[in-house]
Parts: structure tokens; C-alpha cells; sequence
């Protein structure tokens, strides 16, 4: 944070830099100036604020309140330090009363929630008590260093924009004529459409006239024109999704389940504003209850409250046919991980704590990356359940093999005694056999091995088509050790929303 800004960031309400259109996890940077003002009505206590920008030789340290009433930062403190150790961030302390007894599962939760979407980040979280018995310290470790892309500032789609907010783009534009203002401050607006928006506009438009003495009912026209013309939907470039190695890994890292997938689905668009839903289902895993476990993100925050009403709880009840998928959705321990991320989550209420469900294209993306999910995990389980069914095969023939070797001992046995006695003759390989029986080079034992090697053969031939089948190689795995990651290494990064590869040069 720069310097000189750091007292209205955080001292100031509605003092935000967030006005643009953009995938944000805040808008207008009303969640510092709240733990401030908790602060204060709960212990009086200051906050303070350290924070070092990259290339700068000092940190700026500031310690605050808020005057309430007027609205201004109260400054305790402001001082560049020296910075020897070139640190660089934010770091931010803060003083507030609240009830750890009642709320503990839920800070555990959230930082739970926070470690899934962002394993390219490490948290450490310590509560210390009056008697140390009760000291808790959880570390959640990084995983990884790829992170995703930074999030693009975009400009308005011309559905998706109101009365207001035109009049707010005509007084801040730095363009001259109407023409202009069409195409460099919308997105999917060319030079030959805006000429024809402005041709259906009326006799009162001209491409030369100067956007600011747009009259009020000339504004409303141009409004009346967006929402009844047909334009093409804004791309996904914009946004940064947590992407999908990320999410698996983030899964994988904290509930270490029994299997898992994962689907990140194409951009697609509501009232004008870019969307991208991005699923994981997990079977089995630590500290993960039976049923549905449902982790919702929003813009790649956890959301904890008003879970019911949320459009990724009520598909994953309602929508899904988990038996369909071979999940018994009462007795296996699942997890549900949804993130949305947008230029515009539509929250419903204040709180921002959840989705609604009136948003079909959101509703719908939703159920189809659970159910993407849903079909990989089928496919595992099904060959789980033919490796457990080919398991139980092999034991059962197993389990047989002395009785049967007992029964065709005592045959052959009779046959060689007959055939010693002349009352009946054998030829060639029944003869040469039965002369082993009765020299004692057959045995129980020999027929035996002979049986438990060919179920051993069988059971492998078996495994060998069904790893045909599945296009996995019958050549020996050879174990491969990852480097951990340290400075100083040369490398090259090669990865997608899907893979990650670094070759070590």
C-alpha cells in the first residue's frame, strides 16, 4: 500500500479503489474499515498497519483509529522505517473482543475453506490461552507456487450497465463525441455497430455530437436501446479462477480423501457480466462427516452462513442423483466443492454469505461441473468395485484349491490302482500320469501348487486385459521423487488451469 494512502484505505469508510469492473474479493473496501470500527466499539484499541511496496527501501508504519462521527482517519502514527531486510507486504494488527468458545469451529472452518482455494498460500493460526493446555496452533502449509492469474479490469458490457451508471461513465469519459463513448467504453461495441446503435437511436443523434450535453431523456434513450439490442457475450479473459490443479491439490492437501475430481467449465455470461463455475467432489477423507460436506466459494472466498439457501447447497441436495453415480449419499462421506467467480456476484442480502437460486445460468453451470465431477468419480468407482469383485473371485478359488486337490488326489489314486491291477487301461499321457500317482512324483502337494499357480495365472491375465482395457501400461511403475522447492534452482514452469511441470535444467 502506498505510503501517503495507507490513513484513508483504512480510516476513511466508502474511500475504496475498487470502482472498476473487475473480479474482486472485496468492492469498496468496507471489510478493513469494519475490523477497525469493531475494534474501537469493542476494545478501543487501535490498529496498526505495516506495509512495504516492491523497490522500496523503508517501511510504512501506521497506527490508527476512525472518528466515527465525522468520518476520518484519527492517526496515531505515521512513520517511514528502515528496511534492511527488504521485507516486503502488508501486515496488519488488529485488537477485538469476541467469543472463541462459540465460534471457534467456525474461524477452524473458514481457514480450513481458505487453505482448499489457495494452496499456493501458508497460514498459521494460534490462539493462546491463560492455561497453555488450551493453546491451539494449526498450520496450513503451501503447496505449491503457482498461483492464478491477477484478475483484468474490463470494461462494461452494454447490457449489464443501468441509467446510473451511464451517467457515471459520460461524466468521467474522457472521449468527445458519441461515437467514440460507444466503442472505447463498452466492450463488444465496433466502430460499424455503434454507428448503427446510434442510427436507431433517433433523429436527435449524431456519431459527432459531444457525449457530455447528453440530456437526461437522450441517456434514457440510449438505455432503452442496450437493453433491446442483441450483442455478443463478453469473454472470460478477465477473470482468474483458482483454477484446476490448484483446487484438486488444495482437496487433496486438507481432506486427503479416497479419490477425488475435479472440472473448471467454460466462461459463460449473465445480465451481461462474465462467469466461470469451477467443481470438485471428493469420496471419504480426515475430520470429513458422512453425507454431503459442501464448501462454497465465492471470487475464491469461503463462504460460511446461510449455506441452506445457497444455490451450491440446494443443487447438490436437490438436483443431483448421487446413486445414479454409484455414491450413497447418506453413508459415504462426501465432499462438494463449488467456486464461482465473476466481475458481479449476485449475493443475496447484506452479508454476502450466499448465491441465490433465481440465477438459471449460474444454477445450471452448477449442477453440470458437480455432475462432470460426478461422472469421473463413477468411473473410478466402477473399476474399484471390478478390482474388489476380482479380489473375492481369486479368494474363493483359493479358499477351495485343498478340498479340490483332496477330491482329484483320491481320484486319480483309484484310476492308478485300476490301471496297475490290468482292470482297466490307460494310454499314453493318462497312462504316464497315473504311473506318478502311484510312484509318488503326483502328490497332494504337487496338485496343490499346480492349482494355486494357475489361479494365480488366471487372476493375472484377468488384470491384464482389465489393464488394457483401461490403457494402463503392464510395465513396472518406476518411483520418481519430487525436488522440494528452494531458491537458487534453474528451472522452467510449464503449466495450465490443469497441470503443473517443472523441468530442472
Amino acid at each position: 500500500m502506498p505510503h501517503d494512502d495507507i490513513p484513508n484505505m483504512f480510516g476513511r469508510v466508502l474511500s475504496g479503489t475498487k470502482y472498476g469492473l473487475k473480479q474482486t474479493r472485496g468492492k469498496f473496501g468496507l471489510g478493513a474499515k469494519m475490523a477497525l470500527i469493531w475494534s474501537k466499539m469493542s476494545t478501543g484499541l487501535p490498529i496498526e498497519i505495516s506495509s512495504s511496496m516492491k523497490g522500496q527501501s523503508y517501511i510504512s508504519f501506521c497506527r490508527l483509529d476512525i472518528d466515527i462521527h465525522r468520518n476520518i482517519p484519527h492517526i496515531h502514527l505515521h512513520e517511514k522505517r528502515d528496511n534492511k531486510e527488504r521485507w516486503r507486504g502488508a501486515e496488519i494488527q488488529v485488537v477485538i473482543e469476541g467469543n472463541w468458545t462459540t465460534y471457534r469451529s467456525k474461524i477452524l472452518h473458514y481457514m480450513r475453506q481458505m487453505a482448499v482455494i489457495t494452496p499456493y498460500a501458508q497460514f498459521l493460526f494460534k490462539f493462546v490461552s491463560d492455561t497453555s493446555d488450551k493453546n491451539v496452533t494449526i498450520r496450513f502449509a503451501r503447496r505449491t507456487d503457482i498461483m492464478p492469474p491477477v484478475p483484468i479490469e474490463t470494461k462494461y458490457h452494454p447490457s449489464a450497465v443501468d441509467l446510473l451508471l451511464i451517467k457515471r461513465l459520460i461524466s468521467e469519459t474522457s472521449r468527445e463525441n458519441l461515437l467514440q463513448f460507444l466503442q472505447h467504453e463498452f466492450v463488444n461495441i465496433g466502430k460499424s455497430y455503434a454507428e448503427r446503435l446510434i442510427g436507431e437511436m433517433g433523429p436527435d443523434f449524431s456519431p459527432k455530437m459531444a457525449v457530455k450535453s447528453l440530456t437526461s431523456q437522450q441517456i434514457v434513450r440510449i438505455h432503452q436501446l442496450f437493453r433491446q439490442a442483441k450483442f455478443d457475450d463478453p469473454s472470460g479473459d478477465c477473470l482468474s479462477p483458482a483454477g484446476e490443479y490448484n483446487l484438486r491439490l488444495g482437496i487433496i492437501k486438507e481432506l486427503h480423501p479416497d479419490m477425488v475430481a475435479t472440472y473448471s467449465g467454460s466462461a459463460q455470461v449473465f445480465e451481461g457480466h462474465p462467469f466461470m463455475v469451477e467443481a470438485g467432489v471428493s469420496i471419504g477423507g480426515k475430520d470429513v462427516k458422512q453425507g454431503l460436506n459442501i464448501f462454497r466459494f465465492a471470487n475464491r472466498i469461503p463462504l460460511l452462513f446461510e449455506q441452506g439457501a445457497d444455490v451450491v447447497t440446494r443443487t447438490a441436495l436437490k438436483r443431483i442423483n448421487w446413486n445414479s453415480y454409484k455414491i450413497n449419499q447418506a453413508q459415504d462421506k462426501i465432499g462438494v466443492f463449488v467456486s464461482i467467480v465473476s466481475t458481479k456476484i449476485p449475493f443475496k442480502g447484506t452479508g454476502k454469505e450466499y448465491i441465490g437460486d433465481d440465477i438459471s445460468e449460474i444454477a445450471s453451470a452448477v449442477k453440470s461441473s458437480i455432475q462432470q465431477c460426478c461422472i469421473q468419480l463413477k468411473s473410478k468407482i466402477v473399476k474399484k468395485i471390478q478390482a474388489r469383485v476380482q479380489q473375492e473371485r481369486k479368494r474363493n478359488l483359493s479358499k477351495y484349491i485343498p478340498d479340490a486337490t483332496g477330491a482329484i488326489y483320491d481320484v486319480l489314486r483309484e484310476m492308478a490302482q485300476l490301471h496297475a491291477s490290468k482292470k482297466k487301461r490307460y494310454e499314453d499321457e493318462d497312462a504316464d500320469v497315473l504311473r506318478k500317482v502311484s510312484t509318488h512324483s503326483i502328490t497332494k502337494q504337487t496338485l496343490s501348487e499346480k492349482l494355486a499357480r494357475h489361479v494365480e495365472q488366471v487372476d493375472y491375465e484377468m488384470a491384464l486385459e482389465y489393464a488394457t482395457q483401461s490403457g494402463v501400461s503392464e510395465e513396472p511403475r518406476e518411483a520418481i521423487y519430487l525436488q522440494s522447492l528452494e531458491d537458487g534452482k534453474n528451472f522452467i514452469d510449464f503449466h495450465s488451469p490443469v497441470f503443473a511441470f517443472r523441468l530442472y535444467q
